[in-house]
C-alpha cells in the first residue's frame, strides 16, 4: 500500500512523499492505532509524523520528528503523479 502526502514547508518550498509499508507500521507502532482509523479520525499529527516518517526513512531529512516540525507548515493528502 502507498499513499502520496505534500508537505509545506516555512520557507514557501514543497514536496511530494510517498508513503510505503515501513511507514505505515511505524506508524501504527508510535500511536498504538490502526492506519484504516484515519479514514474516520485523521489528525494533524497523524499526517505530520507519517510525513516526516517517510521523509526521514528515504533521506530527505535527518531531523528528529520534533525538529523537524519546526521547519513544516502543513501535510497534505494528494493524488499520485501519473
Amino acid at each position: 500500500m502507498q499513499f502520496n502526502l505534500q508537505i509545506a514547508y516555512s520557507d514557501g518550498t514543497t514536496k511530494d512523499v510517498i508513503g510505503k509499508a515501513a511507514d505505515i507500521v511505524a506508524f501504527e507502532s508510535k500511536f498504538d492505532i490502526s492506519m484504516a482509523s484515519l479514514q474516520t479520525d485523521v489528525k494533524l499529527t497523524h499526517l505530520m509524523y507519517l510525513a516526516w516518517h517517510a521523509e526521514h526513512r528515504t533521506g530527505g531529512t535527518a531531523d528528529e520528528f520534533e525538529a523537524w516540525l519546526d521547519k513544516v507548515d502543513m501535510v497534505s493528502a494528494v493524488e499520485p503523479k501519473k
